[in-house]
């Protein structure tokens, strides 16, 4: 994506500046704080630990947690799709479907992979489809919440427009909190990586208590979430 050109910014902020009475500063670093009371939380907990909080707090928020290896994953996500009643099927576009061995679970006329050059037809098909089906990058032991980092292939729409998502869950995915995740968002940011588009932080099916104070599922997004774990270490 090419970069767009910024005109008269030194100008303009120089401008700010001298309204505010101070000089101009030409880097911000984050600062260090005395008390950091979020880097405790589920600091000397194991793996295993680490993946009975997940599959706790994903229960706690209505989802379904469906548990395999990686030698199981191809038999148990078919198993997954006949049970949430199959039909149409939206994939992000993603190596680790390949790199997992599960490609053939969608290779019929039924799934779409997510493809930018055609544009909105991708978001008709999402609307359409019964199940979405994505990986998590990173995973929230503390709140049962799974993370896409988005991108032209990794889309949003395919975790917010089906009836039904199914995030798979690599245990090595499985993270203390959104502390551990902003902290990789800082480190890219400091090695000069690209970042994705958005972050999304997904907590099990679409959850509205606006009005009344009443749980209504489903009013702005998916009705049924399913996490697959998978033991990959």
């Amino acid at each position: 994506m090419a970069k767009g050109m910024i005109h008269n910014k030194d100008l303009f902020l120089n401008q700010i500046a001298n309204k505010l009475g101070r000089e101009r500063k030409d880097h911000v670093s984050i600062p260090t704080w005395k008390h950091q009371p979020q880097w405790e939380v589920s600091k000397n907990d194991s793996p295993e630990d680490l993946l009975a909080a997940f599959r706790e707090n994903s229960k706690a928020k209505n989802a379904e947690v469906v548990e395999t290896d990686k030698s199981m994953l191809l038999e148990t996500i078919q198993k997954v799709i006949k049970e949430y009643g199959g039909g149409s099927i939206v994939t992000t576009k993603d190596a680790r479907f390949a790199e997992h061995g599960i490609t053939s679970a969608f290779d019929n006329e039924q799934t779409h992979i997510w493809d930018t050059a055609l544009g909105q037809e991708n978001i008709k098909k999402a609307k359409e489809a019964n199940l979405g089906i994505f990986f998590s990058d990173k995973s929230l032991a503390e709140s049962g919440t799974v993370v896409q980092f988005n991108d032209k292939d990794i889309a949003r729409s395919v975790s917010l427009l089906p009836i039904t998502y199914v995030a798979i869950v690599p245990k090595s995915s499985i993270v203390p909190r959104m502390t551990q995740v902003t902290r990789e968002i800082h480190k890219r940011v400091e090695a000069g990586k690209d970042l994705p588009t958005c972050v999304n932080f997904i907590s099990g099916p679409s959850n509205s208590a606006d009005i009344e104070m009443d749980i209504v599922v489903g009013v702005h997004g998916p009705v049924k979430a399913v996490y697959l774990l998978v033991v990959d270490r």
